[in-house]
Order: structure tokens, then sequence, then C-alpha cells
């Protein structure tokens, strides 16, 4: 088994590689050598392949990129930019895309800022969030809070809110991670008045993975060795005092923040490995043991907070052994771990399978995660508790921001392509089947009519728990 999925992932960076060189789209060459223009999603999913599949795209491969460059990718490629020019593909046709297409759909910032702006799930999320409070004991010294993916710092904000309501006079050591560079200068913006409201605070933010951000320690010696370590001690007592000093970290995270893409997964990864570490400095003497150090610090997390870190359609052993079974093992003594990702079975995923019938991108529920989490923890799942709870407890849904007249029989354009883009948001629908579904305003007309049928969107997203013997 394991044979295999080396033989495929060395597969999948061969094509990648060809993809790039030849400037077309993964899912034009999939329909070129084995007439599947999902072929290569699926491949990076960690679907499976035979032998025969295998020596099929290679031998196109040789095949195709011949010396004179009169490929079959290469002819489809001069047809585009010269129409004149009569090409007949062994295939259906699909404009070709840019060289070096793959990104994660959840990066598109785009797509992301005008969901966030138009629906309730970060909100709803916080809430969800502030709600485990009462259920952590936190130790000296101080309340420690992980959160895997703060996104633009919305959820983050409100959690350190209701934190401070509950807890205001304990030290705060809040950690995030963030990949995207325009997402850790959003939290930042964000950050000046939770120092001043809560002054006993130390706010870690970091692009390290999964695995290596709890304790603020890369894994490999190459990229210890490079970490850059940047510590700040805000000083003055006001918040525009603190928000001048944060926006003047802007060329230290243009400078540090960078990403490359992985080759075999089409994933963002950090170029550097980052931690920034921000603190007022008038109260760095009662923060001392609180601050971390390079080098590593304690992970043993009071609270992990883990809203859609992973793509919905990702493998399960995947998602279970590379996200959340790391974050399981961060936390401390009765501390919990909330995980949030969505479920469908609401309009969101109504409009897609009226689109894309059959399409559904939420393959694992939260019973298959826990198992999967199980499993991969192995014998360190013996000092956890797995919770799923009931429907009741853990199904949550949040809306589509809309005015009663919006939602009238003739419901405004922006209002649609609005829809459209938290439906497709949430489903996580790339953008080459959507240059398809965008060719007419088919998809429109379907996003108008599953509004007026449940007078409004919503989404549907559930929970579960991990959490720590207090023993």
């Amino acid at each position: 088994m394991r044979g295999a999925a080396v033989e495929a992932d060395a597969l999948l960076r061969e094509i990648v590689e060809y993809c790039r060189n030849a400037g077309v789209a993964e899912s034009t060459f999939g329909r070129f050598a084995v007439n599947d223009g999902k072929f290569v999603n699926r491949l990076r999913d960690g679907g499976r392949i035979t032998t025969a599949t295998a020596e099929r795209v290679r031998s196109y491969i040789s095949r195709d990129a011949r010396p004179n460059g009169r490929s079959a990718h290469r002819l489809l490629i001069d047809s585009a930019a010269n129409p004149r020019r009569s090409v007949t593909p062994a295939g259906p046709h699909e404009p070709p895309a840019h060289v070096g297409r793959n990104f994660r759909f959840f990066d598109n910032r785009q797509k992301y800022q005008l969901f966030v702006s138009t629906c309730s799930e970060k909100s709803v999320v916080a809430q969800r969030v502030a709600m485990e409070l009462v259920n952590i004991h936190p130790t000296p010294p101080a309340v420690r809070v992980f959160d895997a993916g703060f996104g633009d710092g919305t959820v983050l904000i409100r959690v350190m809110r209701a934190m401070h309501k509950r807890f205001p006079t304990m030290p705060f050591y809040v950690v995030g991670k963030e990949i995207s560079v325009e997402h850790v200068r959003m939290t930042l913006e964000k950050m000046a008045d939770r120092f001043f409201e809560h002054p006993s605070t130390v706010l870690v933010l970091t692009n390290l993975n999964y695995a290596e951000a709890p304790s603020l320690a890369p894994t490999s010696m190459a990229a210890a060795t490079s970490l850059v370590w940047h510590e700040v001690g805000l000083t003055g007592g006001t918040s525009h005092e603190f928000e001048e000093q944060i926006a003047a970290l802007g060329p230290f995270l243009a400078e540090n923040w960078r990403v490359n893409i992985d080759p075999a997964t089409g994933n963002p990864v950090y170029a550097r490995p980052t931690v920034l570490v921000l603190y007022r400095d008038d109260h760095r003497f009662l923060l001392e043991s609180v601050i971390p150090r390079r080098g590593g610090s304690e992970a043993g997390y009071d609270l992990v907070i883990a809203s859609q870190p992973y793509r919905a359609a990702a493998r399960l052993e995947f998602k279970a052994s590379r996200v959340i079974a790391p974050l399981a093992r961060s936390l401390a003594p009765g501390g919990r771990l909330l995980a949030i990702h969505s479920r469908g079975d609401d309009p969101g995923l109504e409009i897609l399978q009226r689109m894309w019938p059959g399409e559904n991108p939420f393959v694992h529920d939260r019973h298959q995660m826990l198992k999967a989490v199980k499993d991969a923890l192995g014998p360190a799942a013996r000092n956890l508790n797995f919770n799923a709870y009931s429907d009741a407890r853990s199904l949550f849904r949040f809306d589509m921001h809309a005015l009663p007249s919006e939602l009238s029989a003739s419901i405004g354009t922006s209002m649609l392509f609005a829809a459209w883009n938290a439906a497709i948001y949430v489903g996580q629908v790339d953008d080459a089947r959507l240059e398809d579904a965008m060719g007419d305003r088919r998809y429109l007309e379907v996003t108008g009519d599953v509004l007026r049928k449940h007078n409004g969107l919503w989404f549907q997203d559930e929970s579960y728990i991990i959490s720590r013997h207090r023993d």
C-alpha cells in the first residue's frame, strides 16, 4: 500500500512539472492523457491508480513532448492565441490555464472576502467556540489558546473578547497559524483594541504547519536553522499607539511571510518559517513566564480552535493524521479541541447539485473523522475523549445576510452573485469547472430558484470535540 502511494506521488510530480512546462491546465492534461478531466485532482486527493494507468500517463508525456514543440497541448495553446489556425484536439476543448495554476481554493482571497462579508458563519462559529470556555480549566501561568487557521481574524477576535469577559485578570497566551500574509495583515489590524482591553496578552502568529505550529518548532533541521523569530514589545498605552506599531510590521510581513507551492499537492507551504510574537512592553515582567522562546515552546493548550482546517474532499487519512491528530496531541490536561467543518444538506448544496448532478464535496462526517483520528493517534488516543454528540448539539447553521425586500419575486443581480459565490466557496468548486458553468446565465437562474424556494440561503456546519483527560 505504501509503495502504491509513493508511486502516485511520483507520478503526480511528473504531471505537475509537465503541465508547468507545457503551460496547460491539469484538467486538460487529464482529458488528453486518460480522457478524464478530473484525473489529476483525484490523484492529488489520494485516488488510487493502476499500473496500466500510470504507464499510459507516462507514455503520453513521453510521446507528447516532441522535440519540434508541436505537441497536441502546444497546438491547443497556439490555437487560442491565433484563432485562424484550425486545430481539432483529441478530446473536448478547454481554454488553456495559466502556467503554475496550482492553488488551493480556500486561498482565493476575493471569494473569501465576499463570503465573509455576506454570510454569518464567522459570528456563529465564534459563538460556538465561546461556549467551550466554560468547559476549560486553565492553570498558571496563562489561559492558552491555539487557532488552527485564523483567516481574517474575525473568529479569533470575538473569542478573545469572550475570554476577557470570563477570565478578566488571567494572562492570555494566544497562538494563531495562517499561511496567507493578507490574512495576517487583516488580523493584526484588529488586535490593537485587544492589547488595550486585556494588557496581559501574548499574541503569537506563525506560518508553520500543523505538526510544528503548536510548539513553534520546525521539525526539519533546515527549517529550524532558517526560522525567523521576531519579538515585538508594544510601547505606549493607547489603541492608537499600538495600531501604529502593528502597522509598521508591514515590511517585515512582506519579506518573511512568503509562500511556495508544493508540486505534489498544489497546496501553499511556507517559503521561510516565521514566528511573530507581540505583547505589551509594560507588562513584560508579568508575562516573562508566558512569552515563548526560540527553540520550541510547550504546547499544552486549554482550547484549540479548528474551524474549516481542511478541504472537505481531501482524503480522510490526510485530514486525520496531518491536521487533527497533531492538534489533539497539543492539548493540556483538561484541554478541548473544537473542530468544525461543512456538512451539506442545505440550500447551498442544492445549488451545486442542480448545476452538477450528484455533486457532494462533504464526504466525511464527524463520526468518520473521529474514528480516523483515533486510528492516527494509536496508543495516544487512550488519554483522550472523542465526542461526536447528537445532531442537536453538533449541527448548526449560518445564513447569508439579506433584507426581506431583497427576497422578493425579483431578486437583484448583486444578491444572486453573492449567493452563488457563497455556494461555490463553501462547496469548494475549482475554477476549471466554474469557467464552464458560468458560460451562460443558467447558474444565476438556478441560484434564484433556490433562494425563492427557501426564502434565503443558509448553510449547515457540524462540530465535534476531542478533549484530554484532566488526570
